[in-house]
C-alpha cells in the first residue's frame, strides 16, 4: 500500500520504519530540515530514536507529493497541531484514510483529534491508533500490542491488516470515543505519577494515583458516550501502567521534574520533546467543568500547572478530601 507518514519525531519515525520495513510504499514527511538531512544521510533519527536503524527508508520534504499518490495517511503530529496541517492537506487529504498517532484534546475546542479530522476532512474514514506504545520500543522491534479504533469497522481492519507484524500486534476497538479519553487523559496521570516521583514519594503513592486515575477517565469517558470497558484494554489501563512507570515516558519525565520544583514550560523544555499532557490537563479540566464529573486528580494538576500550587499542598488536599465510598453509582446505572 502506498501510505504518507506525516511528522519525523520518534513515534511518526518508529512506525515509518515498521510500515517501511513490512514492503509498504512509504512517503515520509520531516519537516525539519536537520533532521531531514540526519535520516537521508546517516540512517538515522539522530535526535528522536538515534539507535534505530531506518533501513534506508529516506524523508522527503514535499508535503503535497508525499500525500497526492498515496492510499492512507497518518498523522504523527501533536494534537495542537493536527487542525493546521489538516487544513494545509485538505484539498489533496480529503477522501483519504486518516490514521492518527497522537494523544490528546484540543484547547480551546475541547474537541478530540478524530472530531477535528471530520470537520476539515469529512469525505475521509478515521483511524485513531492507539495503546502502550513507547518509540523507542516499536523501533527496536520489541513486542507490542496496540489497538485500532474507528467508527467504521472496514477501516479499522485495514489499519490491522497494513501495520500488524510479528512484533506488532494490532486489536480492533468500535468505541473510539473510550481509545481517544483514554490515550488523551492517561498522560494526565503520568504527569501526576512522575510528580510523586519527583518529590520523592513511593509504590503506594503510584498505585493510587493509577488506580483512581483510570476511575477519572472512565467517569468522563463514560460521560461522553464511551464504553466502561475500553479503559480496562490496551488504550486504558493498558497505556496507563506504560506511561506512568517507564522511563521512555515523556510525561512522567516532565511530571519528575515539575516534582523536583521547575514549571511547567521548563520541564517541556528539558524534555526536548512535545509533552501532550500539559495542554490535555486543561483540556481535560474544562471538559469535566462543562459536564459536571469529579476528577480530582486532574483539578489539582491544573491547579500545580497552571495555578502555580505547591505540589505537596496539592497531596496533602487529595489524601484529606471527604470520605467516601470507592465505587460510585455512575458504573451501576
Amino acid at each position: 500500500m502506498k501510505i504518507s507518514v506525516i511528522g519525523g519525531g520518534s513515534w511518526g519515525t518508529a512506525i515509518a520504519r515498521l510500515l517501511h520495513k513490512k514492503g509498504h510504499a512509504v512517503n515520509f514527511y520531516v519537516r525539519n530540515k536537520d533532521d531531514r538531512d540526519n535520516i537521508n544521510s546517516l540512517g538515522i533519527n539522530e535526535k528522536y530514536l538515534p539507535q534505530i536503524d531506518l533501513l534506508g527508508l529516506k524523508a522527503q520534504d514535499d508535503i503535497v507529493k508525499c500525500i497526492d499518490s498515496c492510499e492512507m495517511i497518518v498523522m504523527a503530529v501533536p494534537t495542537q497541531k493536527f487542525r493546521e496541517v489538516a487544513k494545509s492537506i485538505k484539498d489533496i487529504a480529503d477522501g483519504k484514510l486518516i490514521v492518527n498517532l497522537s494523544k490528546g484534546l484540543e484547547l480551546n475546542t475541547l474537541d478530540r483529534v478524530s472530531e477535528i479530522s471530520s470537520e476539515i476532512l469529512p469525505n475521509s474514514n478515521f483511524v485513531s491508533l492507539s495503546g502502550p506504545s513507547h518509540a523507542e520500543e516499536v523501533g527496536k522491534e520489541i513486542p507490542t500490542a496496540i489497538v485500532a479504533a474507528s467508527n467504521d469497522y472496514d477501516s479499522s481492519k485495514i489499519v490491522q491488516e497494513v501495520f500488524s507484524t510479528d512484533t506488532f500486534r494490532v486489536y480492533t476497538n468500535d468505541d473510539l470515543i473510550g481509545v481517544e479519553i483514554g490515550g488523551a487523559l492517561k498522560n494526565i496521570i503520568a504527569l501526576a505519577a512522575g510528580m510523586s516521583d519527583g518529590l520523592r514519594y513511593g509504590d503506594n503513592t503510584t498505585a493510587a494515583l493509577a488506580t483512581r486515575g483510570i476511575y477519572e477517565m472512565s467517569k468522563l469517558g463514560m460521560k461522553l458516550g464511551a464504553n466502561p470497558q475500553t479503559f480496562n484494554g490496551l488504550s486504558g489501563i493498558g497505556d496507563l501502567i506504560v506511561t506512568c512507570t517507564s522511563i521512555h515516558s515523556r510525561n512522567r519525565r516532565a511530571g519528575i521534574l515539575i516534582g523536583q520544583g521547575l514549571s511547567s514550560e521548563q520541564a517541556s523544555k528539558k524534555v526536548g520533546q512535545v509533552v501532550e499532557g500539559i495542554k490535555t490537563t486543561k483540556s481535560a479540566y474544562d471538559l469535566a467543568v462543562k459536564y459536571g464529573v469529579n476528577m480530582p486528580i486532574t483539578e489539582k494538576l491544573y491547579e500545580v500547572i497552571y495555578n502555580n500550587k505547591d505540589p505537596r499542598e496539592a497531596v496533602v488536599e487529595l489524601m484529606t478530601r471527604g470520605y467516601k465510598q470507592e465505587i460510585e453509582e455512575i458504573f451501576f446505572e
